[in-house]
């Protein structure tokens, strides 16, 4: 075998000529998988002046340098444009998302934690942390046991952060 399984990063073997392309291939792919960050998954043409480094997950449609490319992840490096193939649980933080994808196998999916809540099969479940409510007072008739069941609530969803104290 002359790559690793999951990833396909070039091995070494005892005698090989120029080990250092190998492992410097190696390292650069590396590089862009680790704690991953894209600037975006919805450009499907490769920028004209991208910086050593910058990574973005191929939008479909993809043309350039890009096409046959949709869903891998394009990185630029010094020797010119690197594709690695998504593999099932791999997730990658997007810069003009504000929140990671993940690659269930066959796809890719936003994350569950994004800047306006928790979502749950892509639907949220916890919205942005709100306004103070105030607790009950007054009125003609004053239910003891529903205020209490009222104050209990609010102490919960405010212990839990989901709104203000």
């Amino acid at each position: 075998m002359d790559k690793t399984p999951r990833w396909a990063l070039p091995m070494l073997f005892a005698g090989q000529a120029q080990k250092e392309l190998f492992h410097n291939e190696a390292l650069t792919l590396i590089d862009a998988l680790l704690h991953g960050r894209a600037q975006s998954a919805d450009v499907a043409v490769p920028p004209s002046a991208p910086e050593p480094g910058q990574c973005w997950v191929v939008a479909d449609g993809a043309s350039g340098a890009w096409e046959d490319h949709e869903g891998d992840i394009a990185c630029w490096t010094e020797g010119g444009w690197r594709f690695l193939m998504p593999k099932a649980g791999l997730f990658i933080d997007l810069a003009d998302r504000g929140h990671a994808i993940f690659h269930d196998g066959s796809q890719w999916r936003d994350g569950a934690i994004r800047n306006d809540g928790l979502y749950v099969e892509d639907e949220r479940v916890v919205s942005e942390r709100q306004a103070a409510i105030a607790a009950p007072f007054g009125g003609a008739t004053i239910d003891a046991e529903a205020r209490a069941t009222i104050a209990a609530i609010l102490a919960a969803l405010r212990a839990h952060g989901l709104i203000a104290a």
